[in-house]
């Protein structure tokens, strides 16, 4: 089985692959202080937790936006599974182009969803990842990722507001049952959840105002907060929460040799 890691600036994503099925998931707090051993552990109690044996995991991949945790996840990885795991950047030789000014700079996370999109959807596409950060990846039919947007997340926003007035509660965030709030807490989900959706249908209009190709791009959203914003905008072609997993699984399948 393949292990697989969405490193995110707040959480790490990680998926087990039994062959192209994504057989387990889970999500943990990325804290670049963890050991090898710390991670080692963690690991080996989420596999337990499904029952499954380590000795089952027979290779790695990671895509990461922390250097900082990389070095304790690979040396976590070693001593779970004794294999050294494969980290996909932008220097890797993937069957995709990055027709930006600074390639270099790309976050693997979006290199990794453009292999995914070309792939799977076989057209033009903007990806919405819904993470730490709400990224627009802009990518064509033939894997050119021609760049994007990148926006404050829906929580990052959440927990500012939050921060920064001293009246207004945190609260859990979950789309209100109306526009209209009735309650200092549903007027704060109103606010956050409706104006995320919104954001995120400017934007895309605004993207595709702007498309080089003269092709209607499919939207796609991902991450994990997806499943909620996609039903309440109007611009979310499919939902695929788990693009990125499936996209280093792909990675891996094409750089392992």
């Amino acid at each position: 089985m393949l292990l697989v890691f969405d490193v995110g600036n707040t959480e790490t994503t990680v998926g087990l692959f039994d062959g192209e099925s994504l057989h387990a998931h889970w999500r943990m707090g990325t804290d670049a202080s963890r050991t090898p051993d710390e991670v080692a552990s963690t690991l080996l109690a989420l596999l337990q937790l499904r029952g499954l044996d380590r000795k089952a995991v027979t290779g790695a991949a990671v895509g990461s936006v922390v250097p900082a945790m990389n070095d304790g996840l690979a040396g976590g990885v070693e001593i779970l599974a004794g294999c050294t795991p494969l980290f996909v950047d932008a220097k890797s030789p993937l069957p995709i182009t990055l027709d930006v000014l600074e390639p270099l700079t790309v976050g693997a996370d979006r290199i990794i969803n453009t292999l995914a999109a070309a792939r799977l959807f076989a057209s033009d596409t903007i990806v919405v990842d819904l993470g730490t950060a709400t990224t627009y990846d802009c990518i064509t039919r033939d894997a050119v990722f021609l760049g994007g947007v990148i926006a404050p997340g829906i929580r990052t926003s959440a927990e500012t507001l939050f921060r920064r007035t001293s009246k207004l509660p945190a609260t859990e965030l979950v789309p209100p049952a109306s526009v209209i709030g009735r309650r200092t807490e549903e007027c704060v989900r109103s606010g956050v959840v409706y104006g995320a959706a919104e954001a995120l249908d400017g934007i895309v209009r605004r993207i595709k105002g702007e498309w080089p190709t003269g092709r209607d791009p499919l939207v796609v959203a991902t991450g994990g907060l997806a499943p909620m914003i996609a039903p309440i905008a109007t611009t979310v072609d499919r939902v695929e929460p788990h693009l990125t997993l499936v996209g280093l699984r792909m990675a891996w399948e094409l750089l392992r040799t």
